[in-house]
């Protein structure tokens, strides 16, 4: 667990940022962009537990912080690193808790017959944001694995993660006695 005496250090005051290896990175890397959009996922996730979300959300979506936790350091250390550095990572594990928890939560739903907006509640909508912001983390993702290797999960997890926000979202709403958005595409 590492200790944290001082916020700041001055040495990204050049633009660049340290790796877990060791290496100094442009802020603007593909890598920084990857792991940053996993902090700001990880702070709506943050933001919406803190609107009151229904308990059965509540404890799923703290474990998914922490593994957020784990994916970035994950995407902070270069593959070539990893043996030395030995610190999270994605696994397997992690994909199938979140496929798990969304299946459970799809068994409460009744199945959409119509794509839905984001909104309804004020814990859906924030859902809803974060799932946006999930998709997008995972867009940064792939356009990192395609200059350099990442870990095998990393993709694999957003994807499914974005999947379970957007259905944790519409339990909140059936959770909250409200309606989902739907769609009208004659609008």
């Amino acid at each position: 667990m590492p200790r944290i005496t001082r916020v700041y250090t001055g040495t990204g005051d050049d633009g660049t940022t340290g790796l877990v290896g060791g290496q100094r990175v442009p802020k603007d890397s593909p890598r920084v962009a990857a792991y940053g959009s996993v902090d700001e996922l990880n702070s709506h996730i943050g933001l919406a537990i803190s609107l009151g979300l229904h308990a059965e959300l509540v404890g799923m979506l703290r474990s998914i912080q922490n593994d957020l936790f784990h994916l970035g350091a994950d995407l902070a250390t270069r593959e070539e690193d990893k043996p030395r550095a030995r610190g999270p990572q994605l696994e397997q594990r992690h994909v199938e808790a979140l496929e798990a928890w969304l299946e459970r939560l799809n068994r409460e739903l009744e199945p959409l017959e119509n794509f839905i907006l984001p909104g309804g509640s004020t814990g859906a909508a924030a859902l809803h944001v974060a799932r946006a912001v999930c998709r997008r983390a995972e867009r940064a993702a792939i356009a990192l694995g395609r200059v350099e290797p990442i870990g095998p999960f990393v993709v694999k997890y957003l994807n499914r993660l974005s999947d379970a926000l957007f259905v944790a979202a519409r339990y909140q709403n059936h959770a909250a006695g409200v309606s989902d958005v739907y769609w009208n595409s004659r609008a």
